[in-house]
């Protein structure tokens, strides 16, 4: 029997909206929210329009379905980042990108638009196509970032010409003023030795002028490019002879956990079960696949399994290019565990890494387990789900995931630092790390 948070949940829904499967894809996905989720500037990754989908900034590297490089390039810039989404509720529009130069904490710096730009800040997006042949329609938006002058955090924008935000990106651009090397340390406590990574690193700044590094220099670190946990780092010791700063942690809250290998799902095809599929209805419009049952792994042994770090990678098997060609699809998940006090997501790069209302699960307790769907562009996709406790703790991934020091993860460490008379925080040097690497 369905317990009655989730005959409630039912009930909410058939009274908000009517008959459900009544309504077009593209109206269900922008009555959930409204048509905007939020009006006000985020200086994060957010998508402020429930029409917005699948969105990804990437460094160009011209090469087709591969594990998308993360939006971080040198100042040289040869390579450009790219943006790309899709829009499902209307036809081909034009849109406006603009960009925001930010501090180290995600705060507009104070620098005017023409100290980091040589264009006028605005910029049309272009490159427009529609769908095809898919049962769900969607116009594709691809756009290439301008090169910017200063290195330093920046917030794409992506709005309406009427002003009505769309989404917003987070871009890193960096210069190789110091030096950042990074490496394998040991955890303090016996607990923290099997399930976090310890990684201590050294920033050498022969040939740069820093005053105060103690106080002025900031340092943050990412697992898996993610920005929903980053860690900020003051040096533990200033070597002032050798022009050395080092960060050693002796808190196990400064490491991070390993996790486990990310669960995957492939709907790259939809004529066959692949990877983490056990049903797909081609009848249904939009197409409904159902993946195989998950268990609950916090007690788990560490196994190796391949997997993509929490990304994603769009493409449709039978006629290639995915950009325009794959389809979207309802993706059923199922978590079989007992009811836990609080709510549990989805989590990945297929929710920004964030606890969205359509990444939130139910339980059911006939199945006695938990339920939920997304609609989801074909592709292969990785995903944790995540515990958020109803006392208003931080959300637990390792509740469902449990963790271990043999995971493979990736690090990367950036370096900040405000010279003496500027108005905005540069990036002085990035290092990319990879922990057990496979």
């Amino acid at each position: 029997m369905i317990n009655k948070t989730f005959y409630n949940y039912l009930l909410i829904v058939l009274v908000a909206y009517g008959t459900y499967s009544c309504v077009p894809v593209e109206q269900q996905a922008q009555s959930s929210t409204g048509s905007s989720a939020s009006n006000k500037l985020r200086y994060d990754d957010y998508i402020y329009n429930s029409s917005i989908q699948s969105v990804q900034t990437y460094v160009a590297t011209g090469y087709n379905e591969e594990v998308l490089e993360p939006p971080v390039v040198p100042l040289s810039q040869e390579k450009p980042i790219i943006l790309e989404f899709d829009r499902l509720n209307s036809g081909p529009q034009r849109l406006i990108v603009k960009l925001q130069h930010c501090n180290a904490d995600w705060t507009p710096s104070g620098l005017i638009e023409s100290q980091f730009l040589n264009n006028f800040n605005e910029f049309y997006i272009t490159d427009v196509q529609n769908s095809v042949n898919t049962k769900v329609p969607y116009v594709h938006y691809q756009f290439e970032v301008p090169q910017v002058k200063l290195s330093g955090n920046y917030l794409l924008i992506v709005q309406e010409e009427g002003g009505n935000l769309l989404l917003t990106r987070r871009l890193l651009v960096y210069q190789n003023t110091v030096s950042v090397t990074a490496r394998l340390s040991t955890t303090t406590g016996p607990a923290g030795r099997f399930v976090r990574q310890p990684v201590e690193f050294n920033v050498f700044y022969q040939d740069y002028p820093i005053i105060n590094p103690s106080q002025e220099v900031k340092a943050i670190m990412r697992q898996n490019h993610r920005w929903d946990n980053a860690k900020s780092y003051k040096p533990t010791y200033v070597r002032d002879d050798q022009r050395r700063l080092e960060y050693i942690f002796f808190d196990e809250k400064d490491l991070f956990l390993g996790l486990s290998e990310f669960r995957a799902f492939d709907t790259r095809s939809i004529r066959y079960n692949a990877v983490g599929v056990v049903g797909i209805n081609l009848e249904a419009s939009p197409i409904e696949v159902k993946l195989e049952p998950d268990k609950n792994r916090q007690n788990n042994v560490y196994s190796q399994q391949p997997d993509i770090n929490g990304k994603r990678i769009f493409n449709n098997r039978e006629y290639g290019n995915g950009i325009v060609n794959a389809d979207y699809t309802w993706v059923n998940f199922e978590l079989i565990t007992d009811e836990v006090p609080g709510n549990v997501f989805i989590e990945g790069a297929l929710t920004d890494w964030q606890l969205t209302d359509a990444a939130q699960m139910l339980y059911d307790n006939d199945r006695q387990a938990y339920v939920g769907r997304m609609l989801l562009k074909q592709g292969y996709y990785n995903y944790y789900y995540t515990f958020k406790p109803a006392s208003g703790a931080a959300a637990d991934e390792s509740y469902f995931e449990g963790s271990h020091f043999e995971t493979d993860n990736t690090y990367d460490i950036l370096i900040y630092y405000r010279p003496p008379g500027s108005r905005a925080d540069l990036l002085i040097g990035y290092e990319e790390f990879f922990f057990n690497r496979k």
